[in-house]
């Protein structure tokens, strides 16, 4: 069975008892196939995930990890990824996703598709559906549909469809009609409004939480050292009809790529935050790429420094905003006291330019996880400066016994 020894990193905060974990956790990441479980059919491996980059509340900390919890379980009303989504401009939803393969290094993902309550399913279908090979008349089958072709692919093959008018919930109605009214009340006014007013709406945001758990992502490591990541999302509050975020961007949501005689590490990388940001910078990939640096930690705080913040891609923004969560693994290179047993060693790190991000993290074998609200330093400003927590987990494999 698996054990793993946990140390964490510069934790800023100190973190609850871990609560009991749904069994299963591993249904919102890639599907697993028989060789992932063991005799006893329990999953094995490390999986982190994230509830968003934004601002959390500390009054609705429990809320936040709760809802952490329960996005590696199915996507939650709570968070914007499927059901319970942002409303765009025309009051219609909208999602988006991707999801990428470590070993095979194929993608799937899908952008600004309505009426599909899980959209990151669709994108593990394709994905799946690729690897089939080629299509009639040597087609090259699709990696990314999007809008109404995703849809209909979809149905297609097997993914029921759920009426956009019941994946909106109360709060994303409630939302929707708040923001459409500020939004009139915006085109009444002048560039000259006074800061009195202004300062009143920032808060009037702050508080309405628009925006907010604007994605949900997932990033996982098999017991043979597989990984892979996903992502799914709403977008942002009030978008253009066909907005397509990062969640669906190749090398901006997700990645996820094994080792190789190139890496000497396995990585997985998901992202939330402004997606314009996400997709100018390809974040996903640059710090899948910084991974392959001796000291993890180091190299992730360099890679959203110098490749996010003070990337020339970003050079007109103020204000930049984004998170990820990051895993790179590898063998051991410790003498074990036996031959048949195997670890492996994960390293894996969160980091945000946002005030706040939900992250949690378990062994899908011990059932119980933890979770944590990461914020910014006391007097740190959102978007110019950053955070970067982790820890280290081991996992050893020993063989099974069989009577």
């Amino acid at each position: 069975m698996w054990r793993v020894m946990e140390t964490p990193l510069n934790c800023a905060e100190e973190q609850q008892p871990p609560p009991a974990f749904p069994a299963s956790w591993s249904t919102v990441t890639p599907q697993e196939s028989p060789a992932d479980r063991n005799d006893k059919g329990n999953a094995v491996g490390f999986v982190l995930v994230h509830a968003g980059a934004g601002y959390h509340s500390e009054s609705k900390a429990k809320e936040y990890k709760h809802v952490c919890k329960r996005a590696c379980q199915r996507d939650s009303p709570f968070t914007n990824a499927g059901m319970g989504s942002n409303l765009n401009l025309s009051g219609e939803i909208e999602c988006d996703a991707s999801i990428m393969d470590g070993k095979s290094l194929r993608y799937g993902a899908v952008g600004a598709v309505s009426g599909i309550n899980n959209p990151v399913l669709v994108a593990n279908r394709l994905l799946s559906e690729a690897q089939k090979g080629k299509l009639s008349a040597g087609r090259i089958p699709p990696c990314f549909l999007v809008g109404r072709g995703a849809h209909d692919w979809a149905v297609n093959h097997g993914i029921p469809p759920c009426p956009s008018e019941k994946m909106a919930t109360k709060f994303s109605l409630s939302a929707y009609k708040r923001n459409k009214h500020k939004m009139e009340l915006a085109e009444k006014v002048d560039t000259g409004f006074n800061h009195h007013s202004k300062k009143r709406r920032q808060a009037s945001e702050t508080e309405n939480g628009s925006g907010l758990l604007d994605t949900v992502g997932a990033i996982v490591v098999d017991r043979e050292g597989n990984v892979a990541a996903a992502v799914s999302s709403g977008g942002l509050a009030m978008k253009h009809p066909g907005r397509v975020g990062q969640a669906a961007h190749h090398g901006c949501g997700c990645w996820a790529e094994n080792t190789s005689t190139l890496n000497p590490y396995s990585t997985a990388v998901s992202t939330s935050g402004c997606g314009e940001h996400l997709i100018r910078t390809m974040l996903a990939r640059e710090c899948s790429s910084a991974m392959q640096c001796e000291d993890a930690h180091q190299a992730l705080l360099e890679a959203m420094q110098n490749k996010f913040i003070s990337s020339p891609f970003l050079a007109s923004e103020d204000c930049v905003l984004g998170g990820v969560i990051v895993l790179r693994c590898c063998r051991c290179s410790d003498a074990q006291p036996s031959p048949d047993i195997q670890a492996i060693l994960v390293e894996f790190l969160w980091s945000h330019t946002t005030e706040s991000m939900c992250v949690g993290y378990m062994s899908a074998q011990d059932g119980k996880a933890k979770t944590h609200i990461s914020r910014l330093p006391p007097g740190a400003v959102a978007g110019q400066s950053l955070a970067i927590e982790g820890g280290v987990c081991r996992l050893v494999n020993t063989p099974t016994t069989v009577d």
